[in-house]
């Protein structure tokens, strides 16, 4: 896990590190529910394009910390373009958030809000040569971190076909994965992205191929979860965040496919429940109590404006939870 750092409080006012057609998701919706204070230690598991850590970095002010976490090694030189101007101490962990999360643990660090922004950033998507798109024709790339091993050429190449059509229906919930699978497995050996693409298309009946957007678009995704392990790591980083905060913390996350929503839910709501007891029990016998608030109670969206100015956001989820208590009382001396 590398790690750098920096204080140097200032004005943000001439900041450049975010390209200037980048707008972060949600912003303001985000910054609502965390409800950040000034001093406060903050983590950002998903650096990205930073759009989300200038504007929490703004709220914390010198006295505050930002730690800053990327998997991918590009977002080191825009972490270091916000580091030169940031009014807070900040802070890089080049690791995914499992890693960082358990790094910080063995440090003791306990921030008092964390959040996430899941999925790919603008800057990767943008990026022809990783492979992420399917509008640029690039090799089968998409890793998030370029120094592992797994990548998509791995997956259509290697993979036997019942795997690559299970994967393609579980992570890409796409109907036709059977037969998308069976055609990238005739293709092989498959070395690019517009190979990818015309295996799809070539599986998909032509009355289906227009009007719902690019046709690969379900694969792509799907691939590129199963490369970077993205609902895996997601399960373990849940609850690796939730008890690294304390008493009064918060833990936001903005998801953009079912996939991500679903788990974010469902850990939530499970914290927020109290007693279990049968309904036929008429006095609680169980004592459990909620470790959590429901800051949302329903995930929010984006509003009609942000969409359109943004329509990269137009599938964003956020939600977020406030501590009550620690699940085991010993947790909180760690």
């Amino acid at each position: 896990m590398a790690t750098a750092t920096h204080r140097i409080p200032g004005s943000a006012s001439n900041i450049a590190y975010v390209p200037a057609d980048h707008e972060p998701v949600l912003l303001p919706e985000l910054l609502e529910v965390l409800d950040l204070e000034e001093g406060q230690t903050v983590l950002d598991c998903t650096f990205g394009a930073g759009g989300h850590a200038r504007a929490v970095a703004d709220v914390l002010g010198a006295d505050g910390e930002l730690i800053c976490v990327d998997r991918d090694p590009s977002t080191r030189e825009r972490w270091a373009d916000f580091a030169e101007t940031a009014p807070c101490r900040t802070r890089y962990l080049q690791a995914n958030f499992v890693s960082a999360l358990e790094g910080l643990r063995g440090e003791g660090v306990r921030p008092d809000s964390i959040y996430m922004d899941l999925g790919m950033s603008s800057m990767q998507v943008d990026a022809w040569d990783r492979g992420f798109s399917y509008a640029y024709d690039a090799p089968l790339d998409m890793r998030m971190d370029p120094s592992q091993e797994m990548t998509a050429l791995t997956v259509c190449n290697e993979w036997p076909q019942q795997k690559i059509a299970r994967c393609l229906s579980e992570y890409g919930e796409e109907r036709r994965a059977g037969a998308i699978a069976r055609e990238i497995v005739a293709r092989r050996p498959l070395s690019t992205t517009s190979e990818l693409v015309a295996a799809v298309k070539a599986a998909i009946p032509p009355a289906e191929r227009f009007g719902r957007g690019n046709p690969a678009k379900r694969t792509f995704q799907a691939i590129r979860i199963a490369v970077n392990a993205e609902i895996e790591s997601l399960d373990l980083a849940l609850p690796l965040a939730w008890e690294r905060l304390p008493v009064g913390g918060r833990l936001a996350v903005i998801s953009f496919h079912s996939l991500e929503d679903r788990p974010v839910k469902r850990f939530l709501a499970d914290r927020a429940k109290g007693c279990v007891c049968p309904p036929e029990i008429p006095v609680c016998v169980c004592g459990r109590e909620p470790e959590a608030e429901l800051i949302t109670r329903r995930a929010i969206a984006p509003t009609p404006d942000e969409v359109d100015r943004n329509p990269r956001s137009a599938s964003a989820h956020l939600r977020c939870g406030l501590k009550l208590r620690f699940a085991d009382p010993t947790e909180a001396g760690s």
